[in-house]
């Protein structure tokens, strides 16, 4: 989350992606650092999954995360 945060305040739009499990920390954090950052969720967990695993969560997730990144 702090990167991301360094990063659009360096005007380099960014988006937050992290597993389903992090969605109210990535809030909570959200809160304490002032700034909502684009967040992309994608299935927990992440860890010991399989290659073709992981492509197919991100082939699943890649439109909304360019979405997010390009919208105004």
């Amino acid at each position: 989350m702090h990167d991301i945060t360094e990063l659009e305040a360096a005007g380099l739009p960014g988006v937050f992606v992290a597993s389903a499990e992090f969605v109210a920390a990535a809030a909570a954090q959200a809160r304490a650092l002032g700034f909502d950052p684009a967040r992309v969720f994608v299935p927990h967990p992440i860890q010991d999954r399989t290659d073709d695993e992981l492509r197919a969560i991100a082939e699943a997730a890649v439109d909304e995360v360019v979405a997010k990144l390009t919208a105004p």
